[in-house]
């Protein structure tokens, strides 16, 4: 029976420490994302936590001008820090991950246009295979943050789906630079407000338990 309990401990915490968050926060204002999270740098010369995850040339990051005026976002309320994505240049956007991901995928955003706007995610890389999932956008802008003058895009909704299989892209659509995207969660149905190293805080609880099992265990 605590052997049965150890694994079943065990599952828990590997699935608690398996969601990746990605916050954009170090990619730099108006600079393309492309491998900051992959091993790489993102335009602006700055690298990331290696995911395996490449970003298209249009995934853009922006900092809120709040923070200084020399940046170029007009966002406020994000859910962390000062560091978004929009994606720029064109209808589409990619994301890959070489190793994939499973259970689920969120994040939060804000949508200032009445056009269709969607996330899709694919079995294959660059929007290949099986469509595993569908995430429709819907406007929810208020223009004018009480609490940051140079502001427009006040509200961040979360969304988030739970699919089967194994997805290895997914590929943003709709009008450019009408959406902003934070806290991209892969891994989840719910996103995270935890920053990337969130994943291993949660560790935390499932290590104690663990110890606390072996101790039991061992008298």
């Amino acid at each position: 029976m605590k052997r049965l309990f150890l694994v079943a401990t065990l599952f828990t915490c590997k699935s608690l420490s398996a969601a990746i968050v990605l916050d954009f926060e170090g990619v730099g204002d108006q600079a393309s994302i492309n491998d900051f999270y992959n091993g790489g740098k993102s335009s602006s010369g700055a690298s990331g936590q290696n995911y395996g995850i490449h970003f298209s040339n249009d995934a853009t990051g922006l900092i809120d001008s709040n923070v200084d005026f020399k940046y170029s976002g007009n966002f406020a309320n994000e859910p962390s820090a000062s560091t978004v994505a929009v994606f720029r240049n064109g209808g589409v956007a990619t994301m890959n991950v070489a190793s994939g991901f499973d259970t689920g995928f969120s994040f939060f955003y804000s949508y200032s246009s009445h056009e269709s706007a969607s996330a899709d995610i694919y079995g294959g890389q660059n929007g290949t295979g099986e469509l595993l999932g569908s995430l429709h956008l819907s406007t929810n802008f208020d223009q004018g943050c009480t609490n940051n003058p140079s502001g427009y895009y006040c509200h961040w909704n979360p969304i988030g789906l739970q699919f089967k299989g194994i997805a290895k892209s997914v590929v943003f659509g709709g009008p450019p630079e009408y959406a902003l995207f934070d806290n991209l969660t892969l891994g989840s149905a719910t996103p995270s407000k935890v920053p990337i190293v969130g994943a291993f805080w949660f560790m935390g609880p499932c290590l104690l338990a663990l110890l606390s099992m072996g101790r039991r265990i061992r008298h």
